[in-house]
């Protein structure tokens, strides 16, 4: 008996040891992004992107917790634009500032507190196509240790790209409005 724990003691020290190695050995950085082509100007996807009270109009975490607590700051649209929000464990509780605007791209970083702690940008780049427009919408930063042990379990590609995939959809019909 002692003989047998002493193995299953040993398998799940050796299991453990190379989950954490093997986190080692990923990337230091990621990257999560989704493209779609939508409809419409790149200037009228750009208004719903730009203006930081336009996002519950397409953002699918606005969706997430309609009771999510939401503060802007004093400049709501273009570079500057600040935006706070405090919710339930599917949305977390951060805040975001638009560093770059333009009709080509828009660079916001992202300050996560909770659940996890992360610093991160978010991108999105309009690319006229016709008469339409290309969104490509991006997020990517660092990839500390704790990131890379919860990435030998979860896919954040598959996690954040759903929800992109369902925020690309909802600005694509936004954006097609008559």
């Amino acid at each position: 008996m002692l003989k047998t724990l002493a193995i299953i003691g040993v398998v799940v020290v050796v299991a453990i040891a190379g989950i954490l190695l093997y986190a080692a050995t990923k990337p230091d950085s990621f990257r999560v992004q989704r493209v779609v082509l939508i409809n419409a100007p790149s200037d009228k996807v750009f208004a719903l992107i730009n203006d930081l009270k336009a996002w519950p109009a397409w953002s699918p975490y606005e969706k997430k917790d309609p009771a999510m607590k939401r503060t802007y700051g004093a400049v709501t649209a273009g570079k500057g634009a600040t935006y706070a929000w405090e919710g339930n464990n599917d949305v977390g509780h951060g805040s975001m500032e638009m560093l770059e605007s333009g009709l080509r791209k828009i660079l916001i970083k992202l300050d996560f507190l909770k659940p996890f702690e992360a610093h991160n940008m978010a991108e999105f780049v309009l690319e006229p196509k016709g008469d339409g427009t290309s969104v490509t919408w991006a997020i990517y930063g660092p990839s500390p240790y704790m990131s890379k042990v919860m990435g030998t379990f979860m896919n954040i590609d598959d996690m954040i790209g759903r929800d992109f995939e369902k925020g690309l959809a909802d600005l694509k019909a936004a954006a097609e409005k008559k």
